[in-house]
């Protein structure tokens, strides 16, 4: 017996999951696992971790679209292989993918190339944004969490770059830029 499993993302704890997870089971998903997380990378995505785990061959594993599943071409790529080796297949219900059938993995793969174009864009605005937020003053980046001044001072007191690490609780490495700079 195959089995239809649903899955469902978005990327922070204010948004709602129950519009996709409505879509889903009116497509014919029996379980869904739900998530609210990045989807700029696959570690810490227990839910779909442990959904890949459990289908079955012959199983099909279900999103609204395919940027519920993954934002880059190589996760995508990867889940893809994964399911592809354990027999199990893809389907989004607002996008003609089903990777059950040759159109289906080109139009997956074509949808992929896309989402990772629009996530570099995204990210080159943000870029742009704080740097202009610099240039106004508005952006002053966190607020600095190692003490200088503390670091001269264990310096002048004698001790070494680990002895004062371990101290400040900090990395090694962030003692020698204080010292270098």
């Amino acid at each position: 017996m195959t089995h239809i499993y649903g899955y469902a993302r978005v990327s922070s704890v204010d948004q709602d999951l129950s519009i996709q997870e409505a879509a889903l089971r009116a497509a014919g998903a029996t379980i869904i696992r739900s998530e609210k997380k990045s989807g700029t990378t696959t570690e810490g995505r227990d839910e779909l971790a442990t959904l890949i785990e459990f289908a079955r061959a012959g199983d099909t594993i279900m999103v609204t679209r395919i940027d519920r599943l993954a934002r880059s071409i190589a996760d995508l790529a990867q889940i893809v292989r994964t399911l592809e080796k354990k027999g199990v297949h893809l389907k989004a219900t607002e996008q003609p993918i089903d990777t059950s059938s040759p159109a289906g993995r080109a139009f997956l793969q074509m949808l992929g190339v896309f989402a990772e174009f629009e996530t570099a864009i995204r990210r080159e605005r943000q870029l742009e944004g704080i740097a202009q937020a610099k240039a106004k003053g508005v952006y002053k980046g966190r607020k600095q969490s190692i003490d200088a001044d503390k670091i001269k001072e264990l310096v002048a007191a004698g001790k070494g770059a680990t002895e004062i690490a371990k101290e400040l609780n900090i990395g090694r490495a962030s003692v020698y830029r204080y010292l270098k700079a």
